[in-house]
């Protein structure tokens, strides 16, 4: 029994090829039985059967050839299912469509529509016609509207809204926007946003067609006929631009033809018939009935004038003359290549009409001068503002002007939304520096002139204001955008009159370039690129890189420039946990002083439509809260800042680098701030010739009524409220 085993395994040590020859040879056998048992029947071959022709009738070739032959009698009956040849397949001529709904169409990716309405207004015409349509729109019965939305454009990120479609709060559902334009012969907005629009369609970085999750658009344009008869003579043609940028945009999701009306002669008329068309509009796309590309038979639905042409939204470049006249290209310098030889303000323009409103003096095509409240305070005896306390400016002896109305930016807290032009290059004439000089002197000389009836006015001020001594370069715009600007700083130092230029961190070249001035501001209003973008939004796409690089600009020039950062603070923009940031830039650019102030809120509509209110006002003890932590975060870099100087009234305090600002002089050997400015030394050493650094022309000691913990406020002037009564100091 216990040898078994061992019997078994010398037989299969003997025999162990045969067996597993023999296996494989069964398994073999037994697969191909499986194999044929699950093989159809085949019919049984025959020979074809005989062509019949019937001779009764006339027969053809053709008709031969397409007769169907009978089946053969002889298939076996195994083959009863299959069915009988029906012959080769005909191929004909049509397009295979897909499968349509028994309308007749596809069903749509959407449920419902939210209108955008876009609007941009300056005299405010456009803006009521919008805000119609909005109310109308709100206003709509039918389910298949979500409730409308109302965009002013100069209050949004184009970033925002055209570059991709905005988020639905419905998940079936998707905007249709409505463009509202009309049309000016001045640089306003809308050129930034044509220009927004080329620039997004050129950018490799972005879809073809980014906007193609649109439910649709339409445009509507405003224009005079008295001025501009026609399209090509200039009627609407802002619109018209933008109508074509869109349809390339959205890849040819025009929803509504452009509307057009003459604001002269049945505006109206023309909008309600747009409006109206609308409707129908927005039941068509949303049943996907389609967007007008064309009637079936009637042809190529775009026929000529192709949105997809080389040229820029139809604009068709010059013919040239045969292929052997072409010579070597020119190179073209594209910054300037295009610029637009016209005013940027002409006196007849809605940006004039709204600037001298605002009590500006419009100097030649595009600058300005304004007289501050704080000059007509100072005439009174009732306080200078804080360039007094902190640098010995008094406000009756200071111009504030600009050389060029035109920014870069669109700041939340801009006092001029809308009014003044916005650029990124400069396009339009350029007048020459001394006729801008003249025209600012006469301007603000005028200005003061119109204060000596005013009750209150001191009579030795009111002498001394008409000796312009300082010139504050920060009205509006951006006067380093001026292309003259040095000859400009140049005729003002000539007269020993100072100064104060403040530049918005957006044109490196220009600040790289800039001549002497007795103090450079750069606004530094957020610590990092979505805060910049969102309170400055600015024009330029690659502004934080242009911000970055006036940063360290700004550092080379500390040796020869009094520099400042000036950081305006706005509650819930720029304020809760920046400080670090903040520190992080000062410590890139080590400015000679740093100036921090709550943003004073105007009370516009257009600021509330750009999203301030007076809650982001900042009190003072909240701006101090910032000061003392941004004080904290530069000496734990190892940086030696201090708090020098306050003006309270103002919500301003000073930072300043101790290293060089806090020191004894010849007649005391105390160490204290010495912040002022000594201005008849800068003129001695600008006129030397020679080289000199800002340590060269500090004045004398800061006031002790001006340190921070003071207040600031001269103790010689009278402090009144906004009603002109007497504030009673303290007594405690």
């Amino acid at each position: 029994m216990l040898a078994l085993p061992s019997e078994l395994l010398l037989l299969w040590h003997e025999h162990r090829i045969e067996l597993l020859l023999s296996a494989g040879f069964f398994l073999a056998c037994v697969r191909v039985a499986i194999h044929r048992r699950q093989r159809p029947a085949k019919p049984e071959l025959s020979s074809p059967s005989p062509l019949v022709v019937d001779i009764k009738a006339p027969q053809t070739v053709k008709d031969v050839l397409e007769k169907p032959v009978e089946p053969s009698p002889r298939l076996s009956t195994t083959s009863a299912a299959l069915k009988p040849s029906s012959g080769p397949r005909r191929v004909k001529g049509v397009r295979k469509t897909k499968a349509s709904s028994p309308e007749g169409r596809q069903s749509a990716a959407f449920d419902t529509i939210e209108p955008h309405i876009f609007y941009f207004s300056l005299s405010g015409s456009t803006k009521s016609f919008a805000q119609h349509l909005h109310q109308s729109l709100l206003q709509s019965s039918d389910d298949l509207l979500l409730p409308a939305v109302l965009h002013d454009l100069t209050d949004i990120d184009y970033d925002d809204f055209f570059i991709a479609p905005p988020k639905t709060p419905h998940p079936r559902a998707a905007p249709f926007y409505l463009l509202l334009l009309p049309t000016y012969d001045i640089s306003t907005e809308l050129d930034n946003f044509l220009s927004n629009l080329q620039e997004t369609h050129h950018d490799f970085r972005i879809d073809t067609h980014p906007l193609s999750g649109l439910a649709g658009y339409s445009v509507f344009g405003f224009g005079d006929k008295h001025e501009w008869p026609s399209e090509d003579a200039g009627f609407c043609t802002q619109a018209v631009q933008v109508d074509k940028w869109m349809a390339r945009l959205t890849g040819g999701k025009r929803a509504f033809p452009l509307g057009t009306a003459d604001v002269k002669s049945g505006a109206e008329t023309s909008f309600e018939e747009w409006s109206v068309g609308l409707n129908t509009a927005f039941t068509d796309v949303a049943a996907a009935k389609g967007l007008g590309l064309g009637v079936e038979g009637s042809g190529d639905a775009v026929e000529s004038g192709s949105e997809d042409d080389d040229d820029d939204a139809g604009i068709k470049p010059p013919r040239t003359g045969d292929l052997e006249d072409l010579k070597a290209p020119v190179p073209i310098d594209f910054t300037t290549a295009k610029a637009i030889v016209k005013p940027m303000v002409p006196t007849t323009s809605p940006t004039y009409a709204a600037l001298t409103k605002q009590g500006y003096t419009i100097v030649g095509t595009h600058s300005g001068v304004k007289i501050c409240r704080w000059t007509k305070s100072a005439l009174r005896g009732r306080g200078s503002c804080y360039k007094y306390s902190f640098y010995g400016i008094q406000s009756h002896l200071c111009m504030e002007a600009t050389p060029s109305l035109s920014c870069s930016n669109k700041c939340v807290f801009c006092w001029r939304h809308g009014t003044n032009p916005v650029s990124t290059t400069w396009k339009w004439t350029v007048d020459p520096p001394d006729e801008i000089f003249v025209g600012l002197k006469e301007g603000h000389y005028k200005k003061i002139k119109m204060m000596k009836g005013v009750p209150g006015v001191r009579a030795e001020r009111f002498q001394e204001a008409m000796t312009i001594r300082h010139c504050a370069l920060s009205l509006v715009g951006e006067p380093i955008f001026y292309p003259h600007i040095n000859e400009l700083l140049a005729m003002l130092h000539k007269e020993h009159v100072s100064t104060f230029l403040v530049c918005n961190a957006q044109h490196p070249d220009q600040l790289a370039a800039l001549g002497p001035v007795t103090q450079l501001y750069v606004s530094i209003d957020a610590s990092n690129k979505e805060s910049l973008k969102k309170i400055d939004r600015p024009l330029h796409r690659d502004f934080w890189e242009r911000f970055l690089r006036c940063m360290d600009i700004l550092r080379e020039k500390r040796f020869t420039h009094r520099t400042v950062f000036r950081l305006t603070l706005v509650k819930g923009f720029n304020i809760e946990e920046e400080a670090e940031g903040y520190a992080d830039l000062v410590q890139r650019a080590l400015p000679s002083f740093v100036e921090v102030k709550g943003v004073t809120y105007c009370g516009t509509s257009t600021a509330a439509g750009a999203g301030l209110t007076m809650r982001n006002v900042p009190f003072y003890e909240e701006v101090s809260a910032f000061v003392l932590a941004l004080e904290a975060a530069l000496l734990k870099r190892g940086l030696q800042y201090g708090i020098a100087a306050e003006h309270a009234h103002s919500c301003c305090i000073l930072l300043a680098d101790k290293t060089r600002f806090f020191r004894s002089d010849e007649t005391d050997t105390t160490e204290r701030w010495h912040t002022l400015i000594d201005y008849p030394k800068f003129f001695k050493c600008l006129e030397s010739g020679e080289q000199f650094r800002p340590e060269d022309y500090v004045g004398a000691a800061t006031p002790e009524w001006a340190l921070w913990g003071n207040g600031g406020f001269d103790p010689r002037d009278e402090r009144v409220d906004r009603k002109g009564r007497k504030i009673e100091e303290s007594k405690e």
